[in-house]
């Protein structure tokens, strides 16, 4: 049986991906210095990630998940799963393994701000600007691509791929 890769070509290889991350936590640790983090994990994908960033980060850090998706292609963005924790006055970082429409982090970021956090900002690993549909901006960026579907490192096709360990895109 083939396998998904197997018809696409490798974008980023582990590695390459570490490489991305240890940058990214770098910055978030110096700019978060002697602040505790709470890191907001928009499910499925971004697990990963989330998962390898806050192994670098030498900072106190907390963990909350969150899920909220389209209710049908292009229509309201809905909450499925909400945080649990109170980020009142605390310091928010949205921990996004991908930005695309930018649909539901709009709308993720408006739900958290109503939560009154210190600050909140978002750190992706993989920005695509060019299917943005609403002017959301990445606080923290791993590294801006072009209009391709990734898949691999918590990115999938139809709940396929998110396991392998680099990230591969396909031809057209």
């Amino acid at each position: 049986m083939a396998r998904l890769k197997d018809s696409m070509i490798e974008f980023l290889t582990h590695g390459e991906i570490q490489e991305l991350v240890e940058r990214l936590a770098k910055e978030i640790e110096m700019d978060y210095r002697g602040k505790e983090i709470v890191h907001i994990c928009p499910l499925k994908g971004s697990c990963l990630f989330l998962s390898d960033l806050v192994r670098n980060i030498n900072l106190p850090q907390q963990i909350d998940f969150v899920q909220a998706g389209a209710v049908e292609k292009k229509g309201a963005i809905r909450l499925m799963k909400d945080i649990s924790v109170n980020i009142t006055g605390k310091h928010v970082l949205i921990v996004e393994e991908i930005i695309d429409t930018g649909r539901t982090l709009s709308f993720l970021k408006q739900r958290l701000l109503a939560g009154s956090p210190a600050s909140l900002k978002i750190v992706t690993l993989l920005d695509k600007p060019a299917r943005r549909e609403l002017p959301i901006k990445p606080d923290y960026v791993g590294m801006t691509i072009e209009d391709r579907y990734m898949v691999g490192y918590g990115m999938d096709s139809e709940e396929l791929g998110r396991n392998y360990s680099d990230i591969f895109y396909f031809t057209q």
